[in-house]
């Protein structure tokens, strides 16, 4: 081969590389530059949410009561909210001061769970307009404080109407707590109810001036019992007086929970408050950014009061009228405050077939025909 020959094959090779390299230059794809990830989306913080009670959450009543309440939340929610507890927390300036302390913890949301928090929680109000506030069974509110309560005159009502058909004494028996509108309701409630089946009915009541308190609890029954009582109701927290009846082979029954358990002799019924519906509604509201003050008053319609384990050795006919006391409560066919009704000296409080409203029930001081004493402090 001449050097002419081999220095074309060499220029033909070269130029051929240079056209496929030209070629795969030509058919080569960009490549787009890769989607960066998405970031990703911080989780929303839980609403944090107190309750301040006033007594031990084993009292077995009230205080168990709201508990069971919370953990009904904890439930509904999950991980949306996050909730604390502080037990035992006396009224005044104890209970602003812890609920102060609640709301640096960063809670946004405080449930305050007897009258006697309405005060200091007025004023915390005041001060913390960031922090929403609800208070049970009071009747003040501001802008950032609204009020709940259960109409446990209701229950009352219900305990009444068994203990009328079930006394032998026609004497009854009331353990009272503080001398405020909402008990002395429940007072008259009870009475209205027992004499609703047995006209004869009277209703002695000893008051012990606290919320709590088993041992003065326990002597208040008592002493109503070594007065002719046989079957006791009361307004108080704990299961004591349910459990003096059983230790004296009387009967009472269980208030504010299912009080079974503490005394299964002498039980004849709980009037209990479920408050998980309204605490599920309030804390729907704060997340949902509907929350607004007002004043909210559950009973049996919405499901916060029932009449729970009626004794087997109540007559049917008595727990078939409690059953319709029940559905016309619900439907509003039924109404317990209705007159004629008379105050102990025989005044006439409501006028025949005339139903009292809400502001009526709400500030009841008075006892009515059939309830003997007089209530502390008033003249």
């Amino acid at each position: 081969m001449t050097d002419i020959s081999k220095r074309s094959i060499v220029k033909m090779v070269a130029l051929t590389a240079v056209a496929a390299a030209a070629l795969v230059g030509c058919g080569k794809k960009e490549e787009a530059p890769k989607a960066a990830a998405p970031a990703a989306v911080a989780k929303p913080e839980p609403l944090k949410i107190a309750f301040a009670y006033v007594g031990p959450v084993g009292d077995g009543g009230w205080t168990f009561a709201h508990d069971n309440g919370r953990k009904e939340l904890e439930k509904a929610f999950g991980d949306k909210i996050a909730t604390t507890a502080v037990e035992k927390v006396p009224d005044g300036a104890d209970a602003e001061r812890v609920i102060r302390d609640l709301a640096a913890q960063g809670n946004k949301l405080i449930f305050g769970t007897t009258f006697g928090y309405m005060e200091p929680m007025l004023k915390l109000a005041a001060d913390l307009k960031d922090v929403k506030f609800e208070h049970a069974t009071g009747y003040k509110t501001a802008e950032n404080m609204r009020t709940y309560a259960s109409r446990t005159y209701e229950g009352a009502y219900m305990a009444g109407v068994i203990a009328g058909a079930m006394t032998k004494s026609n004497t009854l028996g009331f353990v009272a707590s503080k001398p405020i509108p909402e008990v002395i309701r429940n007072i008259n409630s009870f009475t209205l109810g027992a004499q609703s089946v047995n006209p004869k009915i009277k209703t002695k009541v000893v008051w012990v001036n606290g919320w709590f308190d088993p041992p003065k609890e326990t002597e208040a029954a008592t002493a109503l019992m070594n007065a002719g009582a046989d079957i006791l109701f009361q307004n108080t927290d704990s299961s004591a007086v349910l459990q003096a009846a059983e230790k004296m082979g009387k009967r009472a029954f269980g208030w504010n929970s299912d009080m079974t358990a503490y005394g299964p002799k002498a039980h004849l019924g709980s009037a209990a408050i479920n408050w998980g519906p309204y605490y599920i509604k309030a804390v729907g509201d704060a997340l949902d950014g509907k929350w607004t003050t007002g004043q909210s008053w559950w009973g049996v319609k919405e499901g916060a009061i029932d009449m729970l384990n009626v004794a087997t050795d109540v007559p049917e006919a008595t727990k078939k009228r409690v059953d319709e006391i029940k559905a016309g409560l619900k439907n509003d066919s039924f109404a317990i405050w209705k007159g004629p009704i008379v105050d102990q000296a025989g005044k006439e409080l409501l006028a025949k077939d005339v139903v009292a409203d809400d502001k009526f029930l709400g500030g009841i001081m008075f006892y009515v025909k059939g309830v003997e004493g007089t209530i502390p402090g008033k003249k």
